[in-house]
C-alpha cells in the first residue's frame, strides 16, 4: 500500500493527530472524588509523599467548595469515600475529621483563578531539593515541555502557609501559570482538570530531578523559544492529559485496589 502522507506539512500532520486524539481518547467516567483519590495514590507511588505534608484538592459541584483529604491520612490511605468536602473557610460540609489548615491558600487560588479545577501541592524529594537552591525550574528537555514558561517561582519563603497572608502571596506569585516552585518548600500545580493537575505534578518532580542532574554535570542550555512554545502547546492539551491520567489511574488501581470504594466504570 502506497503511503499518502509523506509529503504533508507538519501542521497538517499535527492537526490529523489532534483529530485522532479526539476520536480515540474518551472522557473519563470517573467522578471527581474518584479521580482525586487515584491522583493521591498515583502521586504517592511517584514519590510525592512527605508524611502528612501536602494537599491535593479539586473543586466540588457547589461554588465555593472543594474536596480534600482528611488531616491525619497519608496519600496512600485516601479513598473516594474518606475525602472531605469543605468550604473556603475549611469548614467540613461532608465527611469525618478536619482538613489540613494549610489548605487555606487553595481557597485563595480558586478565588483568583476560575480556570483552575484542581490543585496539587506536595513536597517531593527532587522538587524540595531544588527549592533549597533558590533557583527557578528550568525546562530544557522535550518531555517537560508542558511546563515551559508555565512554572512561576516564589524566591522568598513566607513560612507555614496557614494564614491569609500566605494565600495572597502564593496566589499572586502563581499568576496565570500552571505551576509554581516555592523556595525552601515544594511546588503547586494549578490544573484546568484533575487529569491535567495529576499529569503536571508527575512532570514537575521529574523536571526537578533532571535539572539537578544537569546542573551537576554542567551548564543547562536553553530550548529554542519558538520550538519550546510549540511543544508546550502540543503537549498541554486536554486529551493528552486525559490519556496520561488514564494510564496513571490504571496503574494506581493495580497497586491500590482499595482506592475506589464504589462501582468503577470500565473507562478510567
Amino acid at each position: 500500500m502506497t503511503a499518502t502522507t509523506l509529503g504533508d506539512s507538519k501542521q497538517v500532520l499535527m492537526q490529523r493527530a489532534l483529530d485522532a486524539l479526539s476520536s480515540h481518547v474518551q472522557d473519563s467516567l470517573l467522578t471527581t472524588r474518584q479521580k482525586l483519590a487515584l491522583t493521591c495514590r498515583a502521586l504517592f507511588d511517584a514519590g510525592h509523599d512527605s508524611g502528612l505534608a501536602g494537599q491535593i484538592t479539586a473543586r466540588a459541584e457547589k461554588p465555593g467548595t472543594y474536596y480534600t483529604q482528611q488531616l491525619g491520612l497519608g496519600f496512600d490511605e485516601i479513598t473516594d469515600a474518606n475525602l472531605l468536602l469543605v468550604d473556603e473557610d475549611l469548614n467540613v460540609l461532608d465527611g469525618q475529621g478536619m482538613a489540613n489548615p494549610a489548605n487555606r491558600f487553595h481557597s485563595w487560588i480558586y478565588r483568583a483563578r476560575p480556570d483552575v479545577q484542581c490543585i496539587v501541592h506536595t513536597h517531593p524529594f527532587h522538587v524540595a531539593a531544588l527549592s533549597m537552591l533558590e533557583v527557578p525550574l528550568q525546562v530544557s528537555q522535550m518531555d517537560m515541555a508542558p511546563l515551559y514558561d508555565d512554572c512561576a517561582f516564589l524566591p522568598d519563603w513566607p513560612g507555614v502557609p496557614v494564614g491569609n497572608e500566605e494565600g495572597e502571596i502564593i496566589s499572586a506569585a502563581l499568576g496565570d501559570k500552571k505551576a509554581i516552585l516555592l523556595a525552601h518548600h515544594g511546588h503547586v500545580v494549578a490544573g484546568a482538570s484533575v487529569e491535567e493537575a495529576c499529569s503536571l505534578a508527575m512532570l514537575i518532580e521529574r523536571a526537578a530531578k533532571l535539572q539537578l542532574a544537569a546542573m551537576a554535570a554542567g551548564t543547562i542550555a536553553e530550548l529554542p523559544p519558538r520550538l519550546a512554545r510549540e511543544a508546550h502547546d502540543w503537549t498541554l492539551r486536554p486529551k493528552r492529559s486525559q490519556a496520561n491520567f488514564a494510564y496513571y489511574a490504571r496503574r494506581a488501581l493495580v497497586r491500590h485496589p482499595d482506592a475506589l470504594t464504589g462501582d468503577q466504570p470500565n473507562n478510567h
